[in-house]
């Protein structure tokens, strides 16, 4: 019997290897845009514990890193969790891997805009759009110019009063922007108008 016939390993299957090349290279374009070690993650689900959002999400943020590191690009850009993560960093304050999962679905949502894929949420891109606008002219998020700019452009006016009105009756809603003081400073972030 020949020694090598035992020792060598039988060829992968094409499928096996094309699947090994595009989620490697889908998972170091995310890793190098993000800023972000995709593949620390170990599934502790320490992340979706931590997440205001996490009723609203069709994934898990860790299923998320799971579709990258399986190298389901479609998958991953199409779902609504990309959308609906709104970067608050509580996941990435709690990973033990010091993951920036904010930074990743950010990185997510503009690779999806770039591949022309429609948001997984309805609405959710016109949301996104004025809080970028309330940072843009004030430094931070005015939550009451935001939503009533959101309101204007779906004409959901009644919707959501009941919410407004407990933010407003706790005092988490501010009625007047504030804006910071260092606003030279952002304004690199954005671009002219």
């Amino acid at each position: 019997m020949n020694p090598r016939a035992i020792i060598s390993k039988p060829p992968l299957p094409q499928a096996v290897t094309e699947f090994n090349k595009s989620g490697r290279s889908l998972l170091r374009e995310v890793s190098q845009r993000s800023g972000t070690e995709v593949n620390l993650c170990f599934h502790c689900r320490t992340c979706a514990t931590g997440c205001p959002f996490l009723k609203g999400m069709d994934y898990h943020p860790n299923a998320v890193l799971r579709l990258l590191q399986y190298g389901l690009r479609q998958a991953v850009l199409e779902c609504k969790t990309i959308w609906v993560c709104v970067g608050c960093h509580t996941c990435s304050n709690q990973c033990p891997m010091s993951i920036d999962m904010a930074a990743v679905m950010n990185t997510l949502r503009l690779m999806a805009l770039e591949k022309g894929i429609n948001p997984g949420k309805r609405n959710i891109l016109t949301f996104h759009q004025e809080v970028m606008r309330s940072l843009k002219y004030y430094g931070r998020a005015h939550k009451l110019g935001i939503m009533w700019r959101y309101k204007i452009h779906h004409q959901g006016w009644f919707q959501d009063v009941d919410v407004g009105l407990k933010m407003l009756a706790k005092h988490k809603l501010e009625l007047w922007p504030s804006r910071v003081k260092a606003m030279e400073e952002l304004r690199f972030l954005f671009p002219k108008d």
